[in-house]
């Protein structure tokens, strides 16, 4: 927000062309005279007559609101006597000058002395501007908006989903209407400020206790200018239907079900806003061997009773590079994990977790003449075992 300085420098009354003197409806019937001459809508690209239509409005949130233009005018009348708006103390016009302290104190920033000229004006420069209807000091103009965010889901292989990989996205989201702009009007006729809201895009609204808030007006929906004819392809909703296709870059180690957010890849904003995100949730496919637990890949291997008992070395796959070589020491039992680091998934610092694997006893479905003899011929060495002593001492 500007300073008291600016403000007080500032001829609404000649930006408006009008007289000081020029009562309301002289007022009201300039500012929509020169709104609807300088409205970007009426001239887009002009930038001059964009900064002229931000000069008017402005100049009639004061002017056309009768306290504030008292206010206003009660600052001019001291201003131009002389008062030293936003200096430090000694400005002239009067004793100590108008700066930041309270009378005789210098306790305010802005030198000692003097009073403070925003408790005198304060109500001016605080009026408006909450909920975005105006204000001392603000605009009428359009205000930018982002656009809506955007949603949408992709299915993507395992490997790819620990490499990382850039898929295509075939998108729909909210759009301005392409026959209109994102006007509203039926194009080749010309708006007119808003009857309702008098081109302030914003209403008064009065709630409970007495309280009132500004709210988007109903007749222009904040557009500040209406039509008499609607555009016949959004019925003058200003809204249409953007289809795209865009490609997204799906970093390495996406977890399935994560959600991944696109900077300024959702919909388009309004008057200059900022574009939205588009969130895409990703669903990962499964694998034929590997699982994944949090950064790790988890496989199961099969192992040959001999091999648990007499201990082997074994070779076991991993996603995307060449076999190691795993030791499985003698008596190791069926469902043990070993670990071999590295060769996990990629964490966010970039670092690999690692591959977990389980070792599974295999028992065999059938047996031939030598292995069930050798089979009978261990039952019979370890006679006198029972692994299920302990389990049976147990329940009793």
């Amino acid at each position: 927000m500007a300073n008291n300085a600016d403000w007080a420098t500032k001829d609404f009354y000649q930006v408006l062309g009008v007289a000081k003197d020029a009562d309301q409806a002289a007022i009201k019937k300039a500012y929509r005279k020169l709104a609807r001459e300088n409205h970007p809508d009426s001239k887009p690209g002009d930038k001059a007559a964009e900064d002229r239509f931000k000069s008017v409005a402005e100049a009639y949130d004061v002017v056309g609101d009768q306290d504030k233009r008292a206010q206003y005018d009660e600052m001019r009348s001291l201003y131009g006597a002389g008062a030293g708006f936003g200096r430090g103390g000694g400005g002239g016009g009067f004793p100590g000058g108008f700066g930041g302290g309270r009378p005789g104190t210098g306790t305010r920033p802005g030198g000692a002395g003097g009073f403070d000229v925003g408790d005198l004006f304060g109500d001016l420069f605080r009026q408006g501007g909450q909920g975005g209807g105006g204000g001392f000091g603000g605009s009428r103009g359009p205000r930018p908006a982002k656009g809506a965010d955007v949603e949408a889901e992709a299915t993507i292989a395992f490997a790819d989903a620990l490499a990382g990989t850039t898929i295509s996205l075939r998108l729909r989201s909210d759009a301005p209407c392409p026959t209109c702009s994102g006007t509203g009007g039926k194009p080749g006729t010309r708006p007119h400020v808003c009857g309702t809201c008098d081109g302030a895009g914003m209403v008064a609204s009065t709630v409970g206790g007495g309280f009132s808030m500004n709210e988007t007006c109903p007749e222009c929906h904040g557009r500040q200018l209406v039509y008499d004819e609607s555009c016949p392809t959004c019925h003058g909703s200003g809204r249409g239907v953007s289809s795209r296709t865009i490609s997204a870059r799906i970093p390495a180690g996406v977890k399935d079900g994560q959600r991944i957010r696109l900077k300024g890849k959702g919909a388009s904003g309004e008057n200059g806003g900022p574009a939205g995100d588009l969130l895409v949730t990703v669903k990962v496919g499964s694998h034929r061997l590997f699982g994944r637990k949090g950064d790790h890949l988890t496989l199961e291997v099969p192992v040959g009773f001999d091999e648990a008992a007499l201990g082997a070395e074994i070779k076991v796959p991993t996603l995307g590079g060449a076999p190691v070589t795993l030791r499985v020491p003698a008596g190791t039992p069926s469902g043990r994990v070993f670990r071999v680091r590295g060769r996990g998934a990629p964490r966010k610092d970039g670092s690999p977790g690692d591959l977990l694997v389980t070792v599974l006893v295999e028992v065999p479905p059938t047996l031939g003449d030598d292995a069930r003899s050798a089979v009978e011929a261990y039952r019979a060495a370890r006679a006198g075992h029972d692994p299920r002593a302990g389990l049976l001492e147990g329940g009793a």
